[in-house]
């Protein structure tokens, strides 16, 4: 069976950090690539970052960029999200991705919660 389980996410003040991790089992994870997307109540789901195979190249959507860093560890079959400076706006619920382009294969974990506030 394919699992992504998200942890790491909980309540923390506006400008803190938070680093969230995804760990993936059932699958080759180094021929995945690996992402994390968000979810706020009323809103679409939307892609935070998303980092490749095996030269791990990493994009950022904008509303982050500067603030939050994806990163995985293949060894670990595990993919992380380093969130600092957090506002207000980040709150949501924030899911990670598994997606083989070669195969057409995509998985979904079942989210973890991120609320900032003060």
């Amino acid at each position: 069976q394919v699992q992504l389980v998200e942890s790491g996410g909980g309540l923390v003040q506006p400008g803190g950090s938070l680093r969230l991790s995804c760990a993936a089992s059932g699958l080759a994870f180094s021929y995945y690539v690996m992402s994390w997307y968000r979810q706020a109540p009323g809103k679409e789901r939307e892609l935070v970052a998303a980092i490749t195979t095996t030269f791990e190249t990493t994009n950022v959507a904008d509303s982050v960029k500067g603030r939050f860093t994806i990163s995985r560890d293949n060894s670990k079959n595990t993919v992380y999200l380093q969130m600092n400076s957090l506002k207000s706006e980040d709150t949501a619920v924030y899911y990670c991705n598994a997606d083989s382009h070669y195969t057409g294969l995509i998985y979904w974990g079942q989210g973890t919660q991120v609320t900032v506030s003060s």
